[in-house]
């Protein structure tokens, strides 16, 4: 005789097994929230981007955060997402924004760049377009305040903040425009080498005094040029420390497969800088704030 599986009633399953029932469903949902973020498929210029959507909790419209990964990508070998990308996407969201990172070296088959001196993937040109694309995608969404965006990066991704924001770069209709921007240890020699610079967006540099990767001094040198003019560029430097201090556990290290470094070396340290890092949490969330 076969028996067929029929799922009980509600009154005839024991209060017992229904709470071990209720606890696992608690803990199945539980476990999808903390992953944190949705993959998601973005329009660009010569495609779709891959990127992933950190959400806050409740219904919005939320401000929201365009965040671009440094020269190493967005994922690791593991098929994780970078320990740094994670913990300020989930930070950000518990702030009450919404993060979108699109994945500009993954979406287009390429691994690290880090060591790359050719670019086809450049930080002034094709990831502009890149943080730009992030931006219309997120401005089409009901639950976006879609004049509350801001732009922020990493080393590689601060470059291209620090180009995406030059008033030459103005997009035509300025009310789709980021709302303001924040670089972490970014390149600055071209911008700084540049006759024609100028920020249309309140900016935040943040930067260590012993980075020798992407030093801190033409960074000094543009934004004191820019505040000459009255432009709202703001740099914060960290004594003592390093590329990468933002991270939430990097062993301090050096690394040589890079492919500039203010040595010319191709070698540079880096690593967590606690202070540093704990300072730089609370003016990122208070820059933000006043978006």
């Amino acid at each position: 005789m076969m028996s067929s599986l029929v799922m009980p009633s509600l009154a005839t399953l024991g209060l017992a097994r229904l709470a071990a029932v209720l606890t696992g469903l608690a803990l199945l949902s539980t476990a999808a929230f903390a992953a944190g973020y949705e993959r998601v498929r973005v329009p660009s210029y010569d495609g779709e981007l891959d990127a992933v959507l950190y959400l806050p909790q409740g219904p919005g419209p939320f401000p929201a955060v365009v965040a671009l990964h440094g020269c190493g990508g967005l994922w690791r070998d593991n098929g994780k997402i970078s320990t740094r990308h994670s913990d300020w996407g989930e930070r950000l969201a518990q702030e009450g924004f919404a993060v979108l990172m699109p994945d500009s070296y993954g979406s287009r088959k390429l691994g690290s760049q880090c060591g790359v001196k050719e670019l086809t993937v450049r930080a002034s040109r094709e990831r502009v377009a890149d943080a730009a694309a992030a931006r219309y995608w997120l401005q089409s969404r009901s639950d976006i305040r879609a004049d509350k965006i801001a732009l922020l990066g990493w080393s590689g991704g601060g470059s291209t903040v620090l180009a995406a924001v030059r008033k030459d770069r103005r997009p035509a209709d300025e009310k789709a425009d980021f709302a303001r921007a924040i670089a972490f240890y970014p390149g600055c020699r071209i911008q700084s080498e540049s006759s024609s610079f100028a920020a249309r967006l309140p900016l935040m540099m943040l930067m260590g005094d012993a980075d020798d990767w992407t030093p801190a001094a033409p960074c000094d040198f543009l934004a004191k040029s820019a505040r000459s003019r009255g432009e709202k560029v703001e740099l914060v430097i960290y004594p003592g420390a390093l590329h990468d201090f933002d991270h939430p556990r990097l062993e301090v290290k050096e690394r040589s497969d890079i492919a500039y470094s203010a040595t010319g070396t191709g070698k540079a340290m880096v690593g967590t800088n606690p202070a540093a890092r704990e300072d730089a949490i609370k003016r990122v969330k208070a820059f933000l704030k006043a978006l």
